[in-house]
């Protein structure tokens, strides 16, 4: 009975592992997963890991309405919480048998599951519009990933993805830990989150390597888009730059879909009366995103300094002739933005990270939630975050952040239905978080 009863467990084990390092792009916040990367339990088939994070907190967002409902377009609702909030941001178990190095027929594969607040939006962020802090919800299950990898030994060896996996585009990642700062960007927020289908990689040399796949389109999980009117999918594409002696990265990545997928937020049915929104029911069109970021952590520095950027251009097919007052001869939606980050390492245990954003376009289309432009004057918005990270203790990362958004249209005080309660901010943010990896 205790033979099968350990033999269960091993299975059980088997079946939940993942390692949380490789959820990122290769390059993407290296400095930051050194505390997780190599923390991982080996279960009882050799070769599969298991690894994970408790990432936890206390936010308080000095803006919002007396029923303690705010709104601050571009950030994830549960880092918009009305006033003070404590979160149960993710609990996250990462299962994953990886390939090794060597150039040969192999197989492996991976599984991400998130439990917790930001699951509840990670699902989905297109239909959460409403702030009420009653919608922050700790029990919702999000797969991140699930996919098999192969290797075929062709040249220096060509790896594919098979299923669910992340994103290709971005600098920051879905993990908050393995990001510089506590809350997410504005560009994250019109980043694609994951694909269902196929991605192939190969590394040319130790400077040169490159994706391409195929995919049913970002945040959906079969071959339509929004209506299910049509045969949608994404083309993906990303050739990544390294510098000799690999102290910077040059990223760029690029998704065409053949049809506006559930990533591209928009509105219809939206007259110059009407305080309804509803995402639209169009199946066709089409999308196309371009993405570059990048890295560099100057040699004189001695690793203790940290230089990024990130940059955005996005345009669909989607005009904003429905949402309210847009001039409806617009050709449709551009979106696009740029973002810059400093981080320094003062000692083992202290490190300060700064991020600086813009976030602009034609129409209030982009993002879900800036109504405030709705007299069609266009999409801007800023945001600087200042976070302060603390690692006193092996495994455990505590950081402190201060984070202002401002713009048009970038404070709703009220109810996201009310347009006359949107302003241009500014909105303050306070919060603390303390993640334990293992």
């Amino acid at each position: 009975m205790i033979k099968n009863i350990t033999a269960f467990l091993g299975v059980l084990a088997a079946v939940v592992s993942v390692s949380l390092a490789d959820s990122a792009p290769e390059a993407s916040a290296q400095d930051t997963k050194k505390m997780v990367q190599n923390n991982f339990v080996e279960t009882a088939q050799k070769g599969v890991k298991l690894s994970g994070y408790v990432d936890t907190g206390y936010s308080y967002n000095f803006t919002g309405a007396s029923s303690g409902t705010s709104g601050v377009t571009g950030r994830l609702a549960s880092d918009s919480a009305g006033k003070g909030d404590f979160n149960l941001y993710a609990v996250k178990i990462a299962l994953e048998k990886a390939l090794t190095s060597e150039n040969k027929a192999q197989a492996g594969f991976r599984t991400d599951v998130m439990i917790g607040e930001d699951a509840n939006y990670l699902i989905n962020r297109a239909y959460f519009y409403n702030f009420d802090n009653d919608n922050q919800n700790s029990n919702a299950l999000f797969l991140e990933q699930a996919y098999v990898e192969i290797r075929a030994p062709v040249g220096n060896g060509w790896d594919f993805k098979v299923g669910k996996f992340v994103s290709i585009l971005g600098y920051e990642v879905i993990e908050r830990p393995a990001n510089m700062n506590t809350t997410y960007g504005l560009l994250w927020q019109q980043m694609p989150l994951y694909y269902t289908g196929v991605l192939s990689s190969y590394k040319f040399d130790d400077y040169l390597d490159a994706k391409l796949g195929v995919v049913n389109g970002s945040q959906t999980d079969n071959n339509t888009s929004t209506s299910g009117k049509g045969d949608g999918c994404a083309v993906l594409a990303a050739l990544n730059v390294t510098a000799p002696g690999g102290n910077a990265n040059w990223s760029n990545n690029f998704q065409y879909s053949s049809n506006n997928d559930n990533n591209t937020w928009q509105f219809s049915n939206m007259s110059s009366t009407s305080t309804s929104l509803e995402l639209s029911s169009s199946g066709t069109g089409y999308t196309f995103i371009y993405n570059s970021w990048g890295n560099w952590a100057p040699k004189f520095a001695n690793d203790k300094l940290l230089f990024a950027f990130n940059a955005l251009l996005g345009t669909s097919s989607i005009n904003g002739q429905n949402f309210r007052n847009v001039d409806p001869s617009q050709p449709g939606t551009t979106w696009f933005g740029a973002g810059a980050y400093a981080k320094y390492q003062f000692n083992d245990w202290f490190s300060l990270c700064n991020r600086g954003e813009y976030l602009g376009g034609n129409n209030p289309c982009k993002p879900l939630f800036n109504a405030g432009s709705q007299n069609g004057t266009g999409l801007s918005l800023w945001e600087y975050t200042l976070t302060a990270g603390f690692n006193v203790i092996d495994n455990l990362l505590i950081r402190a952040e201060y984070r202002l958004d401002w713009g048009n249209g970038s404070v709703n005080n009220q109810n996201a239905d009310t347009f006359s309660a949107y302003s241009s901010g500014p909105a303050h943010y306070a919060g603390a978080e303390v993640v334990y990896s293992f």
